[in-house]
């Protein structure tokens, strides 16, 4: 006898994504550790774009710098970047998605959220998990919610290749002794406030009074944080089409640069092709941020807002230049990047 229909959330996450098409075009590496980033020559300067479970055992992520990655686990097989690919692997699995029915809302290229009606949640799980292998051979994780942050934070749990259910019934059993950052929105910065408040964990966070936080976090954010912990999320699933929050373009200099008008023509042309982007996506940005990193290491950013939403490229370089003016640039720069953030306010025009 069927049960009774219920609504729920599914988070569906492509299990190491970047890795995971790569091997499709590179059967003969499974099992081994690979790394893509870069040129995919790990002594060139650049960072881990995706890491395979195999290589993410020697403490190599997301964001590693390759040498680094390359010392840690000096027998991986180091692949470069194929974006364009990703992005239509990434394609093929929400059209698939949405061959299920519900409400797909793409949270990312290797992410998304649906809204579904099912008698079995768990085996309409596992259906999703079926119908994106067969159709893209790729596999993914699937977390069952009963909201987006439930799901979101289920099928981190589900991984790899798993389907787990967090809702109200086992969400204190779960979660309440695992550390604040856990929660899907909380980082290591705001963790580390909370920590210092004697917070460490979601069952504390929960138990703290809302008053408490809003001196310190805001009177937003500092309630938001307790219900948070509480589970709570009214976010809807949604089907309009995505938009980033924002486009951006960096560039790692193999050798350290020491002239400024260098550097200020890379800014140039990284605005070119952020504006470019922009126009792809048919987007507004409202507001331009530049990132240098020196010799160093040191990282900092500089941001300035348009006094209209625009992708003209030029106006994006001026906004960029005026950025870039603002940093003392008296080291040697390894890294410099363009964000324009997106203007939500209207449509494009």
């Amino acid at each position: 006898m069927l049960g009774s229909v219920e609504r729920v959330v599914l988070h569906v996450d492509l299990d190491q994504f970047i890795v995971a098409v790569e091997l499709l075009r590179h059967p003969e590496l499974r099992g081994r550790p690979v790394l893509v980033g870069g040129s995919g020559d790990p002594t060139q300067r650049g960072v881990v774009a995706g890491a395979s479970y195999e290589a993410r055992r020697f403490g190599v992520r997301s964001g590693t710098p390759l040498r680094t990655a390359a010392a840690r686990c000096p027998e991986a097989v180091f692949l470069p970047a194929d974006r364009e690919t990703y992005l239509a692997a990434s394609e093929d699995v929400m059209a698939a998605l949405r061959e299920v029915g519900g409400i797909v809302e793409v949270a990312g290229w290797d992410e998304a959220f649906m809204l579904v009606d099912t008698d079995d949640a768990e085996r309409t799980a596992r259906f999703v998990q079926q119908h994106v292998r067969e159709r893209t051979a790729l596999a993914c994780s699937v977390g069952i919610g009963d909201n987006k942050l439930r799901a979101k934070l289920a099928s981190g749990l589900a991984k790899p290749a798993g389907v787990f259910r967090l809702d109200v019934s086992n969400w204190v059993e779960v979660m309440a002794d695992r550390p604040t950052d856990a929660l899907w929105g909380v980082g290591a910065k705001t963790a580390k406030k909370l920590a210092a408040r004697g917070i460490a964990t979601v069952g504390e966070l929960a138990a703290t009074p809302m008053a408490d936080l809003a001196g310190e976090f805001g009177p937003n954010i500092g309630p938001w944080l307790v219900a948070l912990a509480h589970g709570y999320d009214s976010t809807p699933v949604t089907d309009e089409p995505y938009q980033a929050r924002s486009h951006g373009r960096e560039v790692t200099f193999q050798r350290d640069l020491h002239d400024v008008a260098a550097v200020r023509a890379e800014i140039a042309r990284l605005s070119r092709t952020v504006a470019d982007d922009l126009a792809a996506d048919d987007a507004l940005a409202r507001r331009v941020v530049v990132t240098v990193r020196d010799s160093r290491f040191a990282t900092r950013t500089h941001g300035v807002s348009l006094s209209e939403p625009t992708r003209d490229a030029a106006a994006i370089a001026a906004a960029a230049r005026t950025a870039l003016d603002r940093f003392p640039l008296d080291r040697p720069v390894r890294l410099v990047g363009v964000r324009a953030e997106i203007d939500r306010s209207g449509a494009a025009r």
